[in-house]
């Protein structure tokens, strides 16, 4: 399991920043835009570190808000979860918000 999350997890960076760098080239170029909710939602996918990375390499959407605000607050939680996970309390955290789940009929 642990290798298709961050099989996952790669490939949605990936796509983030390409995502986020082809913006960039179509702003300067002046033709039609991606979406900001493309963009967020490959963040949120799994992919901000990657969006947070090309904002950062080609200076795209640092300013604008509230896209920078929700981009670097994805990035937070994806550091924060992935760190839980790399030293295994990912687990105990779920585990204890599934134990308030009524149980299904």
């Amino acid at each position: 399991m642990s290798e298709y999350i961050l099989i996952w997890l790669g490939v949605a960076n990936g796509i983030a920043f390409g995502l986020m760098v082809a913006d960039k080239r179509r702003a300067e170029a002046g033709t039609r835009r991606i979406s900001e909710g493309t963009l967020l939602g490959w963040a949120w996918l799994g992919g901000a570190i990657g969006t947070y990375a090309a904002s950062r390499v080609v200076r795209h959407k640092t300013r604008k808000q509230p896209f920078a605000g929700k981009m670097v607050l994805l990035c937070a939680a994806e550091i924060v979860l992935l760190g839980l996970w790399a030293l295994d309390l990912l687990d105990p955290i779920v585990a204890a918000a599934l134990a308030y789940l009524p149980p299904s009929a």
